[in-house]
């Protein structure tokens, strides 16, 4: 990292262009895994907010209280700086390097790989923040020097935006060079990547079901067509090491920092168990033989509940950025919507069977289970909805959009939440308070923009 404060980026092309960018591709990568996979209270609530665990003993953020914590203030700082800064610094330096008399033979089709590689990237993050805040900087945000207070472009312009640009970014990946092992999640493998590329379209097409069918009718056709993810092997993840600072963040939370923080929440342990559902032997561990959850937003006796399962105390755990399991229910649901690549029913079966497997269980045990649990034609909404929740159990950001467009599961906010919860299950995060201090002007206008800076104000994709 602290290549990145050099200032003549030419002393050394070589290594500007081997191991400079490389390595700020590295550690955006661990940065993003990071907090997408983290249940550190500090960073990332999600496993709280969608009720699958329950905090022990400081129920503040399962009660909806992120102010405390500085929790918005934090997760805008490990996505603008750690990750999108570092990726545009990446982008910079490939854009002025000047390669070798033995690279310019390959390297302007190199040049294009790694670039999309990054605005892959790059998309994937600033589409996470939008579904988190609404109107976020964009245009105006990674140039400092030009923009000190940015200003927040219209979330919906920038989903259009997004689409633009990860189009361009998926025709621009040709055979040839990209990057090497600085890749963590695909080794540079481009074929992943066009995948990645053609996966995360869909993600964006299917939020816009809703608010913008045209748009995400044409956008979901144009990702199935260039080809999706198809197995659990194309799935994106990080590949954490056995040793700090590099294992999995759930292990440094629950296990490595000797606490005992979590346990399961009541309305996930208690669906699995009134749908008798094998992951649940997966997920969390039992309580003599019993699998038992805690009422929402009260704390307990750790041994009195489920903890975390296997996973979440193994260091090696890859961290989840886009798993096939995730594609496989978007396209259950592009075809339950509109009629798009398949049939429901057998695509609903995939997902749920692709779960199934990525947990380590079986096509049996996935097809016992469909067969206590059928595909709803009718009531679809509420199918894909309460099994995207249970899939989507460690990947708890991409849980929350599936709950907030889908308005399934059906999950209750406790009694004890706080006031501007409103008596509901919070849909979006507040500003944070270094915006409203620093850059006052343009929060406010943002704030105004989209309806109200509360935690009850729904996105411009959360029509219903």
């Amino acid at each position: 990292m602290l290549s990145c404060t050099r200032d003549d980026v030419n002393l050394d092309q070589h290594a500007t262009y081997e191991a400079i960018p490389e390595s700020l591709v590295t550690y955006a990568e661990k940065e993003l895994s990071d907090y997408m996979n983290t249940p550190n209270v500090n960073e990332n609530n999600f496993r709280l907010t969608m009720q699958y665990w329950q905090e022990v003993t400081y129920v503040s953020e399962s009660n909806y209280n992120f102010t405390n914590r500085n929790v918005s203030d934090n997760i805008w700082g490990l996505n603008y700086i750690n990750v999108l800064n570092n990726l545009q610094k990446a982008k910079d330096l490939i854009n002025v390097y000047q390669p070798a008399a033995s690279e310019i033979s390959g390297w302007e089709v190199k040049k294009k790989n790694q670039l999309a590689i990054i605005d892959m990237m790059m998309v994937y993050t600033y589409q996470n923040m939008v579904d988190l805040f609404g109107n976020i900087p964009y245009s105006q945000a990674l140039n400092n020097a030009q923009y000190q207070l940015p200003a927040y472009d219209n979330a919906a312009d920038i989903y259009a935006s997004l689409i633009t640009r990860l189009n361009s970014d998926i025709a621009n990946i040709t055979n040839g060079g990209s990057f090497g092992s600085g890749d963590v999640y695909y080794k540079g493998d481009l074929s992943k990547w066009k995948k990645f590329g053609n996966s995360l379209l869909l993600k964006l097409g299917i939020s816009l079901s809703d608010v913008n069918p045209t748009l995400a009718k044409t956008t979901i056709t144009s990702a199935i067509s260039g080809g999706v993810m198809t197995s659990l092997d194309d799935s994106c993840k990080f590949q954490y090491l056995s040793s700090s600072p590099n294992y999995n963040p759930i292990y440094e939370n629950v296990f490595a920092n000797n606490r005992d923080d979590f346990f399961g929440a009541k309305p996930l342990v208690d669906f699995l168990n009134s749908t008798n559902d094998n992951r649940v032997t997966k997920f969390f561990d039992d309580v003599d033989g019993a699998y038992i959850g805690q009422v929402v937003g009260q704390p307990g006796n750790f041994e009195d509940f489920s903890a975390p399962g296997t996973f979440a105390y193994t260091s090696t755990t890859p961290g989840n950025i886009l798993t096939y399991t995730e594609v496989a229910f978007y396209l259950a649901e592009a075809a339950a919507r509109f009629n798009l690549g398949g049939d429901p029913k057998t695509l609903y079966d995939k997902a749920v069977s692709a779960s199934f497997l990525e947990w380590g269980l079986t096509n049996a045990q996935a097809d016992d289970y469909l067969t206590a649990n059928p595909f709803d034609a009718v009531n679809w909404k509420k199918s894909i909805g309460q099994q995207a929740w249970v899939a989507m159990y460690n990947q708890a950001n991409v849980s929350y959009n599936f709950y907030r467009r889908l308005d399934y599961p059906v999950l209750v906010a406790p009694l004890t939440a706080i006031s501007n919860a409103e008596g509901k299950v919070p849909v979006r995060l507040q500003y944070p308070t270094l915006e409203a201090s620093t850059n006052g002007t343009n929060y406010t206008n943002a704030g105004t923009a989209i309806g109200g800076d509360k935690l009850t104000t729904k996105l411009f994709w959360d029509k219903f």
